[in-house]
């Protein structure tokens, strides 16, 4: 035995000496990376790559730990970054151009058309962008439909037909497996628990989604046809024809400019520079510049500032990250900004469907409070909803692009319930309890009726709440704000007209707004939230203690990850009343 025990205690030391000295390794290495990571050298003559396959979130976010943000993924580089380092290309005298090829990216539309504008404007300095893919998506041709000249492989294909979103409804899923979801809401278009009533969209949401889908594709198209110029009902012409489909066809509809391969396509940006055809031209990826943006000293001719606080994700108690709002981290970036003399003016830069109904509540107070001291200025991106418009209703001035989503008043309350379940596989349940409510919600046994008349009460004065606090902000009735709340989702370019936003804009419009209402001309920017995260906490970004979440997803691919994710939804109560746009709108 004892000699099994010095046995057992090698094995454990040789272990424990190699997680040490792997984990020594992975420190000094990142050590010497992010020494050099600042270090990026743009040479004369240069082109920026553009593509956003690693850049999603508008913020990439800072941590309060170093050793944080030395280990955190993709150079903490966020769509903000992206836009700062295209401005600051127009004037840079090293970059040509941008090529923008085989862009791939998961943002949003709303970004989509920030960055589209941001590369507009890049254009009036005379300097060129070109465009090359082996296949457009529809939100990646929307950007590229900029670029001078759009060049589509010989055997490429190009999707152009319209926009769609597809729900899914769970209603027989919960008959068939026994797991029920009890819905308790307020507002007939809060279609968030509508898969778990009905096996089909009512009338309410088909008319919301229906509007939806139309506003942000009349956006689209309208910046398409000024950009390629062509009539927007010719453009619908060809989404109703797939007139587009192949190089060919989209070519004869002045949908692109060359068919060629993407070796024909570098040839014509070493022809634009003037480099020799046997040699390679200059070039840095839009991180890199972004990065090295990013990094680069920063005149300090004033000392204003305005604070941009960046709200991604959804409304979760507790700290907050990059993915997810916080009131943890956003209480105390409002009170900071707010207690800085140097900041002058407040952005919140909203990019959220909303959730815990407390946090958005507390997170709306601070905003009180820090408008008392210097005004706020909201900027919506792709989306502010229901938790997401409630922390916005309350600013001096709200911007939002017109392709934005945003208001979804509304409120629900959700709990699983798996009594048919318990019964087929014969589970029984005894409840022993000192007063008549102690047990009134059980998930295996039948909602109480009791318990349900509670939870609506809640649910009705906590959407009261709501109506009231936008009413307040917005300066309208709390009739004027119910005819329009009821769970109903908007595009940016209807919820000007109800009044729900003031003004159609990005975030540079939003700053503008800023700096007028700060008093203020000249001035600089600074990020917010820096979030307190362990490096305990980043190791699980690391691939030897990859998530579950992430295995499966590796596994079964990331269409039928988001059916599971919404199968596994169903069957996990939301912690508290939810102000959320739950069911997610995939515009494809």
């Amino acid at each position: 035995m004892k000699f099994l025990g010095n046995v057992l205690a090698t094995i454990v030391g040789i272990f424990i000496f190699c997680m040490l000295f792997f984990g020594g390794f992975i420190v000094i290495s990142a050590i010497f990376r992010s020494g050099d990571s600042n270090k990026v050298v743009v040479d004369d003559n240069s082109v920026i790559e553009f593509d956003m396959k690693k850049i999603t979130n508008d913020y990439g976010g800072k941590y309060s730990d170093p050793w944080v943000t030395m280990f955190s993924e993709g150079k903490n580089i966020g769509v903000s970054d992206v836009l700062t380092a295209i401005k600051e290309a127009k004037t840079d005298e090293k970059i040509k151009g941008i090529s923008i090829l085989n862009n791939s990216s998961g943002i949003g539309m709303a970004q989509a058309k920030e960055l589209r504008s941001a590369l507009a404007d890049f254009k009036k300095s005379g300097k060129f962008v070109v465009a090359y893919a082996d296949m457009y998506s529809q939100k990646e041709y929307y950007m590229a439909s900029v670029a001078d000249t759009i060049y589509l492989n010989p055997v490429g294909e190009m999707e152009f037909k319209g926009l769609s979103t597809e729900l899914m409804f769970f209603k027989d899923l919960q008959d068939k497996s026994g797991v029920k979801m009890e819905i308790i809401r307020h507002g007939k278009y809060k279609s968030a628990v509508e898969p778990f009533l009905e096996n089909k969209m009512s009338d309410a949401n088909r008319e919301q989604v229906s509007a939806l889908l139309n506003s942000v594709w009349n956006s689209v198209l309208n910046d398409i046809s000024k950009s390629r110029n062509i009539p927007v009902t010719k453009l619908n012409e060809i989404a109703n024809g797939l007139l587009a489909r192949t190089p060919e066809m989209a070519k004869s509809q002045h949908l692109i400019d060359k068919i060629a391969y993407e070796d024909e396509f570098r040839a014509g940006i070493k022809k634009a520079l003037k480099v020799d055809k046997d040699d390679d031209y200059h070039s840095v990826s839009i991180a890199d510049y972004a990065q090295k943006v990013a990094n680069s000293p920063k005149s300090a001719s004033t000392s204003d500032r305005i604070a941009v606080i960046y709200a991604q994700g959804e409304i979760k108690d507790g700290e907050g990250d990059v993915s997810y709002i916080g009131e943890g981290s956003m209480r105390r970036s409002l009170k900071e900004a707010r207690e800085d003399d140097d900041v002058k003016a407040i952005v919140l830069r909203i990019d959220s469907p909303g959730g815990n109904a407390l946090t958005s509540d507390l997170i709306w107070r601070e905003i009180e409070l820090t408008k008392k001291v210097k005004p706020v200025v909201v900027s919506m991106g792709n989306l502010a909803a229901s938790g997401g418009y409630y922390i916005a209703c309350n600013a001096n001035e709200i911007f939002a692009e017109e392709n934005t989503i945003t208001g979804s008043i509304g409120v629900f309350g959700m709990l699983p319930n798996f009594t048919a379940l318990s019964q087929k596989i014969g589970i029984n349940t005894e409840v022993v309890s000192t007063n008549e409510n102690a047990a009134a919600y059980s998930p295996f046994r039948p909602l109480d009726p009791k318990l349900r008349a509670v939870v609506q009460e809640s649910v009705e004065r906590i959407y009261g709440t709501f109506v009231t606090r936008v009413a307040t902000g917005r300066k309208m009735t709390f009739e004027q704000v119910d005819a329009i709340g009821q769970g109903r989702v908007w595009s940016g370019s209807e919820a000007i007209k109800i009044g729900l936003v003031d003004k159609i804009g990005n975030m540079d419009d939003a700053l503008k707004a800023a700096a007028k209402l700060g008093k203020i001309t000249a001035y600089k920017t600074r990020n917010y939230p820096e979030y307190e995260k362990t490096l305990g906490d980043m190791l699980g970004g690391f691939p030897f203690a990859q998530s579950k979440a992430s295995l499966i997803k590796e596994e079964i691919g990331a269409e039928n990850f988001e059916i599971w994710e919404k199968v596994k939804k169903m069957t996990t109560a939301e912690k508290g009343i939810q102000a959320k746009m739950d069911y997610e709108i995939f515009i494809k």
